[in-house]
């Protein structure tokens, strides 16, 4: 009887800690690490409509309000964004661009084919000049990656001059004859874009050596350190890639090391962008989520070469990526954006900010009508995606103080697989105000959540969500707001604990003060 007894108490306290999420926030006396603003980068290729008609309509379009050509709704909305800086142009077209084709008067400049993205013209009319001059327009840095793949290094050196020398050189008379007196001062310099693939098919030990090479010559002139230079990094788990790397190329050569990874269910399969099934979610967002294991396999390497974690791990490349649009071009690469898009871009936000000790810089793929868009666009009209709402409500988090968020959560099942259903992470900015965002990416449950508080006492707690009926619902050009931040109501102060109730399939940014 007593055994019965025993058990039925067993069951009682299983049950009892059943769907029961808890986390620590600690705020640290001394804290020690600051998330950095360049974890919140953007890319912008020439593939597809993410620069012709997405970022830039030409300075003679009547249609749409434009400066410089560049549309004046796209750059209200990055700046609302906050955007820390811009890479440019390109991913795999980078390695077939000549930077010396898109200076000088336009008519003037020659054609290309791009052959990586659709086969289409490029008529070379968006180019240095209008890319640099763009960055002034939205606040933000650029990125310049480098053409290591069919160019040869004094293109790279001459351009490295072009834009950042204000001293007497044939490069900086080259850029006064076309209009621009000051130098732009790029500091952000990619050596080559997945050189172990478009970039050139080239194994680690060649690249290694090869970026040793290229480096050497992008210069400041004053030996100052003000480059961050930033080598073509490993393909996902491609740990052998890092290992060579941090192990080839001395430390006075390199400020960064690249790293790709998408969210994709298959490469020959990727499933629809709108109309996915609940296990083609699931199996994105496990490789959502492995994004923690890469980056702590990949620092793990790093740390060997560089424990004092001077070289940055640069993902420049992450987000989901589906089958294009029924009837669009298959080499645009164009998706819509759905609160599956909200649930990876959050919980990536959430890993880099929690390895933000080693990530100190990366980019969403792609701004604009490209992959995982925060914006898409259709002529004259113009719509926010769901992911551009989590960027925005995780803006806080830019150069904000680091809190260690530490979660135990449950799991959301599908069958006999299962992922942790809640993740998060947290910062206090500059005016003392905590900010705590979290992720239920279970897609029927909401998940409760008890925070212990350790080392502040807070008086209030506000909050906004975004959530929405549907796992596939999406902004349109019909329906623009369809998905969009709203208050959130759901969390609640007593004493050192925050409670939390999170809806399915949502992201919360909370503000404690």
């Amino acid at each position: 009887m007593k055994y019965a007894i025993l058990s039925f108490l067993l069951l009682l306290s299983s049950l009892g800690s059943y769907g029961q999420n808890t986390a620590t926030l600690t705020v640290p006396a001394k804290p020690d690490r600051t998330i950095s603003r360049h974890i919140y980068g953007h890319f912008a290729e020439h593939l597809g409509r993410c620069i012709y008609g997405g970022f830039y309509v030409g300075e003679n379009n009547t249609k749409i309000p434009n400066t410089a050509g560049v549309r004046n709704d796209v750059v209200d909305a990055l700046k609302k964004l906050k955007i820390p800086n811009l890479r440019w142009p390109g991913g795999c077209f980078a390695d077939t661009y000549h930077w010396k084709d898109g200076i000088g008067p336009k008519d003037q400049r020659p054609t290309i084919v791009n052959t990586w993205w659709g086969g289409v013209t490029e008529n070379n009319s968006f180019g240095t000049h209008d890319f640099l001059n763009m960055c002034e327009l939205l606040g933000t840095e650029p990125y310049l990656a480098g053409n290591m793949g069919s160019g040869a290094v004094q293109e790279l050196a001459d351009w490295v001059q072009y834009v950042n020398f204000g001293g007497v050189s044939p490069m900086s008379a080259l850029r006064k004859k076309n209009g621009r007196e000051q130098p732009w001062k790029v500091k952000y310099w990619g050596i080559g874009n997945e050189a172990w693939g478009c970039g050139g098919n080239m194994t680690a030990e060649y690249y290694a050596n090869e970026y040793r090479k290229y480096a050497t010559f992008v210069s400041d002139w004053n030996n100052s350190g003000g480059l961050t230079r930033i080598a073509s990094g490993a393909n996902s788990a491609d740990y052998n890639w890092t290992e060579t790397l941090m192990k080839v190329i001395p430390k006075n050569l390199i400020e960064g090391v690249a790293l790709h990874h998408y969210s994709v269910i298959n490469w020959d399969k990727k499933g629809p962008a709108v109309n996915f099934n609940e296990q083609q979610y699931f199996t994105t967002m496990k490789q959502a989520l492995f994004m923690d294991e890469l980056i702590q396999k990949h620092s793990a390497i790093m740390d060997k070469y560089d424990p004092e974690k001077k070289v940055a791990l640069v993902v420049d490349e992450w987000g989901g990526w589906y089958e294009v649009e029924p009837g669009t071009n298959p080499g645009f690469l164009y998706q819509q954006n759905t609160m599956r898009d909200a649930m990876i871009a959050g919980s990536t936000l959430n890993i880099f900010n929690n390895h933000s000790d080693r990530v100190r810089m990366a980019n969403l793929a792609q701004a604009i009508n490209v992959l995982q868009a925060v914006i898409l666009t259709d002529e004259e009209k113009m719509i926010l995606t769901p992911t551009y709402h989590v960027m925005e409500m995780y803006n806080v988090h830019q150069d904000a103080t680091y809190l260690p968020l530490t979660v135990k959560s449950t799991d959301y099942t599908l069958g006999e697989q299962k992922l942790t259903a809640v993740n998060g992470s947290a910062s206090r900015d500059k005016n003392g105000v905590t900010h705590v965002s979290l992720v239920n990416i279970d897609p029927k449950k909401k998940q409760e959540i008890s925070i212990d508080i350790d080392g502040a006492t807070y008086k209030s707690v506000s909050g906004r969500v975004l959530a929405s009926k549907s796992l596939q619902d999406h902004n349109t050009f019909a329906k623009p707001d369809l998905i969009k931040p709203t208050a959130f109501k759901g969390a609640k102060l007593k004493g050192k604990t925050l409670q939390v109730d999170l809806p399915p399939f949502s992201v919360v940014v909370l503000e404690m003060k």
